[in-house]
């Protein structure tokens, strides 16, 4: 799973290698991860306790999961700072269709809007037209950012570095983010 997680990281990272592009990444990712969870909360499932377990519940568990198996210390941190927005998506799941619906409209087409911006300036597709399972990377993506911008993990960033350049169309220059 590893070597998969890094092949991944690597794919990702060459579609972002435009700081302005990572930057816009960093605020439309969370808004659509989270708008998505707001109509999977709508899905209940089973009562445990005073927690409804709902399809929202069930896809953060798996997504989590895949995060934690693929690169244990990025994968956790990112289920950490994730596992707030299951329980606000509950929360305002709680409130029905119509708050819920317009909150779930404005964050997943804003957060598209938002990261398109970034691809604009990129000049490159979403790396999810070419790997759909690049979605479920994004994520840990930007924590990995992170957590090599505090020289955590560096030789994990050493190892997509050198998979990045895989990637990159021919002749394209290899920026600084996670592949520098």
């Amino acid at each position: 799973m590893r070597t998969f997680f890094v092949d991944q990281m690597a794919m990702y990272a060459a579609y972002h290698t435009d700081a302005r592009n990572r930057l816009t990444h960093f605020f439309g990712v969370p808004a659509i991860a989270f708008s998505l969870l707001i109509p999977l909360a709508w899905l209940g499932f089973a009562e445990v306790g005073p927690y409804t377990v709902s399809a929202a519940t069930l896809f953060a568990a798996a997504v989590m999961i895949y995060w934690v198996l693929g690169e244990p210390v990025v994968g956790g941190l990112t289920a950490i700072f994730y596992l707030p927005f299951l329980v606000l998506a509950d929360w305002i799941a709680g409130f029905g269709a119509g708050i819920g619906g317009t909150l779930f409209v404005i964050l997943f087409v804003g957060g598209w809007i938002i990261q398109l911006v970034g691809h604009a300036f990129e000049g490159r597709k979403p790396a999810l037209v070419d790997n759909f399972l690049q979605i479920f990377a994004a994520p840990t993506f930007l924590t990995a950012e992170l957590v090599f911008a505090l020289g955590w993990r560096q030789e994990l960033k050493e190892q997509v570095a050198a998979l990045t350049p895989d990637y990159l169309p021919a002749g394209a220059p290899v920026t600084e983010s996670l592949a520098g």
